[in-house]
């Protein structure tokens, strides 16, 4: 029998008294592959992203985590069942240092799985994920003190702390410079190879197509294209809703 997707959005759709936010989307994301979201602005990323983490009930449809129905779940309980965030505005505890805020993370997983809580040494583990991002030498700066590229790259390790199944990331390389944005890139291609589903909402249609496996278009709140990079960056009505020039070979 074959395994069911990480994350499966089955006919999802959001309405807000006569708009139509998100229109019965259906996709799926595999452990161990990128997924990317993209589209245009006010295409229904973000609250299809809210619908898949818990934080807005969808009208109709249903999001499935490793097979079971999570739907009338809240957020905190997707997230002990392995489903992580980060957002597009940043949500870090300014006045803690970096190495606080990821070390907070680690304390409550910690607490939230009782049978480990005695073995976790937060401090250590947050060093640890610190390092993965590349922020080892930036442990104990204050968060609001890093630049905006630092401070994601922080949110992305307080998001592994809870050691994510599924990790979805609204607008991840937002503010980090093309250099980072490499290293941030390599980061997700090695979460992915260690078994993760990992799922990215992106207006950086490079990084889009440099890591992601799969692709999905939204525009309009509908899915409009599904596939792999080099099929949706050729696909004309892609071109024509969002990609433009960006889309075009070469």
């Amino acid at each position: 029998m074959t395994d069911p997707p990480a994350l499966k959005v089955i006919g999802v759709t959001v309405r807000f008294g006569g708009n139509v936010a998100v229109d019965d989307v259906s996709l799926a994301a595999q452990a161990g592959a990128i997924t990317g979201l993209i589209g245009p602005n006010g295409a229904g990323k973000t609250t299809l992203f809210n619908v898949i983490s818990g934080l807005q009930p969808p009208t109709s449809g249903a999001v499935h985590l490793e097979g079971a129905d999570v739907t009338r779940l809240p957020t905190h309980k997707r997230a002990r069942r392995g489903m992580a965030r980060t957002f597009q505005r940043l949500e870090l505890f300014g006045i803690l240092t970096a190495h606080g805020n990821v070390k907070l993370a680690v304390d409550v997983r910690a607490r939230a799985d009782r049978d480990i809580r005695a073995g976790v040494n937060a401090d250590a583990e947050a060093y640890a994920l610190l390092e993965r991002v590349g922020l080892l030498d930036l442990a104990h700066m204050r968060a609001d003190s890093l630049s905006t590229g630092k401070a994601r790259l922080v949110e992305l390790a307080r998001a592994l702390a809870i050691r994510p199944k599924v990790l979805l990331l609204d607008e991840p390389a937002s503010g980090l410079t093309e250099e980072e944005t490499v290293q941030f890139g390599a980061i997700l291609r090695e979460l992915a190879g260690e078994g993760m589903a990992v799922v990215l909402v992106e207006h950086d249609v490079s990084l889009v197509f440099a890591v992601c496996d799969v692709v999905h278009v939204l525009d309009r709140g509908a899915l409009l294209a599904s596939g792999d990079p080099s099929s949706i960056r050729a696909d004309q009505r892609v071109l024509d809703a969002y990609l433009g020039d960006a889309g075009v070979p070469g």
